[in-house]
């Protein structure tokens, strides 16, 4: 199971702020614009991230037991871009400052199977369009082989 479904702290941790063209006001399939609010005149935060005590509107989670993004494939491009530590073969400070700030401890390679990150070139697996091998991947930022 990847880590994030048993974490949530980085949602309790940071201000999700993006710019307001990633909203679903502007951007069919962006961020829904009721869960954001305005934060200066270009940008817009989640709802919950604006000011302590930091928890974002769209988590579904008990910290450390269980968590989910409740608008996952519609999250914001800050979001997409923050990787837990490991998963890509690099530490993410913000990842392991959010989980020590919940008690639990960061994540190391061990945490991680050695089995490399599927992409568009892997073959006919790949083109079933109801799979997510890139898992919101941004396709001009390339990743590391996962490692053990």
């Amino acid at each position: 199971m990847h880590p994030c479904l048993t974490c949530g702290a980085c949602c309790t941790q940071y201000r999700v702020a993006f710019h307001w063209l990633e909203s679903d006001s502007v951007t069919p399939g962006g961020v829904p614009a009721a869960m954001s609010e305005p934060l200066d005149a270009h940008r817009l935060c989640m709802r919950g991230t604006y000011a302590a005590p930091i928890r974002c509107v769209a988590l579904d989670a008990q910290i450390g037991t269980y968590s989910r993004c409740s608008i996952h494939a519609n999250r914001p491009s800050v979001c997409r871009e923050v990787d837990a530590s490991w998963e890509y073969g690099v530490a993410s400070p913000q990842c392991d400052k959010a989980r020590i700030a919940h008690g639990m401890a960061a994540l190391s390679p061990a945490d991680w199977p050695a089995v490399p990150v599927p992409n568009r070139d892997d073959g006919p697996a790949n083109d079933d369009p109801g799979i997510d091998h890139d898992h919101d991947h941004d396709p001009e930022r390339p990743r590391p082989l996962r490692v053990a």
